[in-house]
C-alpha cells in the first residue's frame, strides 16, 4: 500500500479518501484508482478505457471489478506485482478522471 499512495500523491491534484471502507484516490473529484478487498483478497481497482480493459481481461491476474458498470478492472495484490506495469495503469486510469487543465498542464513540453 505505501507504493501505491505514493504513485498516486505524486500526480497533480490527487487526494486520497477512504470510501466504502477502503482508501480510494481522486484526481480532483473523481476516482481513478482504489485499494480493496474484493472476495477476500487485496486488490487494486484502476479505471481504464473500454480498449485497455478489454487487453487486461486476457491476463490471468486481472478480473472486473465488482462495480462501475464495466468501467473497472482489477488485480489482486497478494502475489509479486510488476510496479512498472502498475504503475503505467496508475498513469491511464488518472488521465481518464483528471480535469482538462491539469492534463494540459502534464502535456506541456518543458520549457528549456
Amino acid at each position: 500500500m505505501p507504493r501505491l499512495r505514493a504513485i498516486c500523491l505524486s500526480l497533480p491534484e490527487t487526494s486520497e479518501r477512504m470510501s466504502w471502507g477502503h482508501p480510494n484516490f481522486r484526481a480532483g473529484k473523481k476516482t481513478f484508482a482504489a485499494f480493496e478487498r474484493v472476495q477476500g483478497r487485496p486488490s487494486i481497482a484502476f479505471r481504464l478505457a473500454a480498449r485497455d480493459i478489454t487487453r487486461l481481461r486476457r491476463r490471468k491476474r486481472f478480473f472486473d471489478t465488482p462495480y462501475g458498470r464495466g468501467r473497472w478492472i482489477s488485480t489482486s495484490t497478494d502475489a509479486p506485482l510488476n510496479w512498472r506495469v502498475i504503475e503505467d495503469l496508475l498513469h491511464r486510469s488518472y488521465r481518464e478522471v483528471a480535469p482538462k487543465r491539469v492534463l494540459a498542464l502534464l502535456d506541456r513540453p518543458a520549457r528549456r
